[in-house]
């Protein structure tokens, strides 16, 4: 076990930089947290992994699991207060240091299959939230525009309830670029088709509009919508989870 007690350790600096999707893609590194998340991937592990993270009061859960097979995974002690620097959702669990998978950019000849959704979201808990709701409707690939967070942020990684580890994710760049004169993309929208009276295609995209800008300014968009009572309109990621679960009702 490796014991590191000051905050200028290179170590300790970088891990400090992975609670911002910018530090997570200079550095290549994410953290996974949460005891649950991590007993699951320790019991299937589909990512590298470069470290585990204790304090005193922790014990090191890495080296009896399935992840321990390809090979000596580093231990790291802190100091309780440093520890909790790096553990930025409060989880008072061990931390393991990951390698993320590199997202490919959806190829320009790719065909639709099934529902992917089409993701802009920048605030984490947002994107986490609706990779859950994918994930547990059956859609087949997220697909994030240049204005979504990171996927391995701490916080989207933990809304998601691991989703986001589980889900095909591609890259499709700036989302007026990629939705523009896209005839088979429907946008969620405050104003459109009524979701639950369309008739769902077997495959289509569907696009979620960021909080506060939507889709304003660009045209000629389908575009459905979830009818309220009482409110102008809901949060984007519930307004998408009941389209969502429209859609996967509509296909059984």
């Amino acid at each position: 076990m490796i014991e590191i007690t000051s905050k200028s350790n290179e170590h300790f600096k970088r891990w400090s930089d992975l609670s911002s999707s910018r530090g997570i893609k200079k550095h290549n590194e994410f953290i996974l947290m949460g005891e649950k998340l991590i007993e699951e991937f320790l019991a299937n592990p589909n990512f590298k992994v470069k470290a585990e993270i204790v304090h005193e009061d922790l014990r090191s859960v890495t080296p009896v699991s399935a992840a321990a097979k390809f090979g000596r995974i580093p231990v790291y002690k802190l100091p309780k207060a440093m520890f909790n620097e790096l553990d930025v959702i409060g989880t008072h669990y061990n931390l393991l240091v990951l390698e993320p998978k590199a997202i490919e950019t959806l190829p320009q000849t790719h065909t639709i299959q099934g529902l992917e959704l089409v993701c802009p979201l920048g605030d984490p808990s947002n994107l986490g939230a609706l990779a859950r709701s994918a994930l547990a409707f059956g859609v087949s690939k997220l697909l994030l525009t240049e204005e979504s967070c990171s996927p391995y942020h701490p916080k989207a990684i933990k809304a998601s309830a691991g989703a986001l580890l589980k889900l095909p994710l591609y890259k499709v760049g700036k989302i007026s670029e990629y939705i523009a004169g896209n005839e088979n993309i429907w946008a969620l929208d405050m104003k459109g088709e009524n979701v639950g009276r369309f008739k769902w295609p077997k495959n289509l995209q569907l696009v979620i509009g960021e909080e506060g800008p939507g889709f304003s300014g660009i045209k000629g968009l389908q575009r459905l919508s979830v009818p309220t009572q009482g409110v102008e309109s809901l949060n984007a990621t519930v307004a998408a989870s009941i389209a969502l679960f429209t859609y996967s009702n509509s296909q059984a």
